[in-house]
């Protein structure tokens, strides 16, 4: 996994910035701080993410193709420009079916409440 930035105050196509590997699920990090992160991903069809938890909710938008997202036990299909969040402490999953690529958002800070 690339774990450097993208470059700042340049923009870029967000599709763009990660390709499909056979047979891999790649990542890589748009922007990595304590207080959270950003995450491009790109999971080639037949490939899948074991079912884990995240101490914090994560946010999740398909930027290409269809996924499979299991969230406690429930799977729900998202399109392209589609998202969804997936609560904190969710037993989660992910499951390509076809190629697709996601973007995911995490936010650590606020649960302080």
């Amino acid at each position: 996994m690339d774990t450097s930035e993208l470059e700042k105050a340049k923009s870029h196509i967000i599709v763009e910035i990660i390709q499909y590997i056979p047979n891999a699920v790649v990542s890589k990090t748009i922007i990595k701080k304590t207080t959270g992160n950003i995450t491009a991903s790109s999971f080639d069809a037949g490939e899948e993410l074991a079912e884990k938890t995240s101490p914090f909710d994560n946010y999740i938008q398909i930027i290409d193709g269809v996924a499979e997202v299991i969230i406690k036990n429930k799977i729900h299909k998202l399109g392209l420009g589609e998202g969804i969040i997936i609560p904190a402490h969710a037993q989660h999953s992910f499951n390509a079916n076809q190629q697709f690529k996601m973007i995911s958002t995490i936010i650590k800070s606020g649960y302080e409440d």
